[in-house]
């Protein structure tokens, strides 16, 4: 793996090549100063006539000494391991082993403390998880519950009113469970890139008609059950040069863009206006999109936050009345879609509001 302890050792470290505390390194010295114990032991016999038995004795003595301290040496970090490795199975992920070897079990150490906070990590999202989407699911349900109570105790009629606002719901329901499907996929990669050559400037055009009329259908819905949708954001496109071709997979860069534009428009001000930009890349059929909006922007704190899953921001809260933040899903959609063609996403700088800039790789480089 390129992150693992040898790939972060460049060609100079003592640790790159032969290492000098390596455990192949003190067994062989044991080896070494058994002989030269034996050796020299011998040759005073020698010279003093000392009966043999008696030197055989001392060398072995010795031998065992030096082999106990080396296995000590050895056998004691296996145990710190053995017991952090436990306790991990157990579910405990806070034990960490000490890091102060310069051999292959100071290297398993580190591989053992990584692996311990990425499960910790993971444990973390798992609970946030299961946290985030039982608030999410609670507060459509609440509402349907509420509506259908009202309407079987004789409270509320069923009128298309009330039946509309049901609705509303329902759709609020499906579109949480399709954005968790359509993560789930991306998550496993079971979502297979089927990567084209389009014309960019009727791609996007259609993206953003789209946006509008689901936006229009989302507010004729909601209008006469007491919330509103934004329709008064001004969508504009810019593409440079207008016959410019990208090649990707217009399936998931619609994810992206759809997602983008939605997350735009709900931090934007009343009558605000969203411009989506695409310039040609560096290389053959790349991309790079942009997407600004005019609201409060994001801190600087907060750009590693954006793609998060379920992070829906400290600071830009939604604007425009019945406004609600989402369900912080779009966002981590975009970033995987991205990741699915090794493009790059981000937050990047912008003298108002938020700009997320957007990197596709397009066709690869030709070999030399």
């Amino acid at each position: 793996m390129s992150d693992g302890p040898a790939a972060r050792r460049g060609p100079g470290h003592p640790l790159g090549g032969v290492r000098p505390f390596s455990i192949k390194t003190k067994l062989g010295a044991l080896v070494v100063i058994s002989v030269l114990i034996t050796t020299g032991l011998s040759m005073i016999a020698v010279h003093t006539k000392t009966e043999l038995r008696f030197i055989t004795v001392f060398s072995m003595i010795a031998t065992l000494l030096i082999t106990q301290f080396v296995a000590h040496s050895l056998t004691a970090p296996l145990d710190e391991m053995n017991t952090v490795a436990r306790s991990i199975s157990h579910g405990d992920y806070t034990r960490r082993v000490r890091e102060n070897r310069r051999d292959e079990l100071g290297d398993l150490a580190v591989t053992i403390n990584r692996m311990a906070d990425d499960l910790e990590a993971q444990d973390r999202q798992r609970k946030e998880l299961v946290a985030n989407v039982s608030h999410e699911l609670r507060t459509p349900i609440a509402g349907l519950r509420a509506v259908l109570e009202n309407v079987v105790d004789g409270v509320s009629a069923a009128d298309p009113e009330t039946m509309r606002t049901a609705l509303k719901q329902t759709e609020r329901l499906g579109r949480l469970v399709e954005t968790l499907l359509d993560l789930s996929r991306l998550d496993n990669g079971v979502v297979p890139l089927r990567l084209r050559r389009f014309e960019v400037w009727p791609y996007l055009s259609g993206v953003l008609k789209e946006a509008n009329m689901v936006a229009s259908a989302r507010a004729g819905m909601a209008s006469g059950s007491g919330s509103h949708t934004r329709t008064d954001v001004h969508l504009h496109l810019d593409v440079s040069p207008p016959e410019l071709t990208a090649h990707a997979d217009p399936e998931r860069i619609h994810q992206v863009v759809a997602n983008l534009i939605d997350n735009a428009v709900k931090h934007s001000p009343p009558h605000g206006r969203v411009t989506v930009k695409a310039r040609r890349g560096a290389q053959p059929e790349s991309l790079e999109l942009e997407v600004l909006d005019e609201g409060p922007g994001i801190p600087r704190s907060e750009w590693h936050r954006v793609f998060e899953r379920f992070n829906r921001g400290a600071v830009t809260r939604p604007h425009g009345p019945g406004s609600d933040g989402g369900t912080g899903l779009g966002l981590a959609i975009a970033r995987w879609a991205v990741d699915l063609h090794g493009g790059r996403i981000g937050v990047a700088e912008s003298e108002r509001g938020c700009r997320i800039l957007v990197t596709l790789p397009g066709l690869p480089s030709a070999p030399n």
